[in-house]
């Protein structure tokens, strides 16, 4: 699952996407885990600069001189206030990005098991959760997904039990169904 868009056929706004993924994962890990879902709007920083010259006073030095270096360096600007929705496909079903948002993205945090343990669950709903949560192979995960509006995608997945920066898996489209419902606040 680790890889990076570091490769030959990778474009400057991958790589910029990539690094705006893993930089809003470690930001949210700084907080520790059971967290909410976050949303954040990833904007080109220098466009941003371009439209907003007062913003250079609100951003450090090193992000200002690596826009000026990358036209596709993207900055992250969490989502405050979200609607309340009742899960998650509902609260993205509910948004929509206005013209000056590149990208957005997203953290949640989510139990992973193995197929096998769907089996044998209780049919109450309560008492099927009590036995997910007890399961001894249970993993718990931080997702970080970004997609910006042309297309490209990333992923960041950390697991509880290998809480630290150099063991977050990365790749394109590691949780397609989030990519998609990403993609989908563009359309």
């Amino acid at each position: 699952m680790t890889q990076t868009p570091d490769t030959p056929a990778s474009t400057p706004a991958q790589r910029a996407l990539a690094a705006a993924v893993v930089e809003i994962e470690r930001h949210v890990a700084t907080g520790g885990w059971d967290g909410p879902v976050r949303v954040f709007a990833l904007v080109r920083t220098q466009a941003a600069l371009d439209a907003e010259p007062a913003l250079a006073s609100q951003l450090p030095a090193g992000v200002i001189a690596a826009a000026a270096a990358d036209p596709d360096h993207l900055t992250s600007i969490e989502q405050e206030g979200l609607p309340a929705s009742d899960d998650l496909e509902g609260l993205l079903g509910g948004m929509a990005w206005p013209e000056g948002v590149d990208g957005a993205a997203l953290t949640v945090e989510r139990i992973v098991l193995p197929p096998e343990a769907e089996e044998g669950l209780p049919e109450e709903p309560d008492a099927a959760l009590a036995a997910l949560l007890a399961h001894p192979q249970r993993q718990d995960v931080r997702l970080a997904v970004g997609v910006l509006r042309d297309g490209p995608s990333w992923c960041a997945v950390r697991q509880r039990a290998e809480d630290r920066d150099e063991a977050v898996g990365q790749g394109e489209d590691v949780v397609p169904g989030l990519v998609d419902a990403l993609r989908a606040t563009f359309a």
